[in-house]
């Protein structure tokens, strides 16, 4: 599956614009993965971001319209969002902000 160019520059933009850096990129899932500090902090599948959370943001995160559990095999994985966002004009720092609620307001 492919991912959505348009949105990846934005979540590069953002992340470089709260993170100070830019962060590593890697092909997985059949997607796009954002890693800081070697961690996964988000990823785009197709139109969507995914998003790893903290425990303290999942329930919160996960009861917002359109999120939802991120599975590939039939089991949801572990503080693993579908965010409820997808590509759109006028997006802006959504992506971002999801991710970032989504580690405790941080991504450093």
């Amino acid at each position: 599956m492919a991912f959505d160019s348009d949105l990846a520059l934005r979540v590069r933009e953002g992340l470089l614009t709260v993170s100070g850096a830019l962060p590593d990129e890697k092909r997985m899932f059949g997607g796009l993965c954002f890693m800081i500090a070697g961690n996964m902090c988000c990823g785009i599948l197709g139109d969507r971001l995914m998003a790893r959370v903290g425990p303290d943001a999942y329930r919160a995160l996960l009861a917002k319209p359109g999120a939802g559990e991120m599975d590939f095999t039939g089991r949801p994985i572990n503080r693993l969002l579908k965010s409820p966002l997808r590509t759109q004009r006028g997006l802006k720092g959504a992506a971002v902000a999801f991710c970032r609620d989504g580690q405790g307001g941080s991504l450093s």
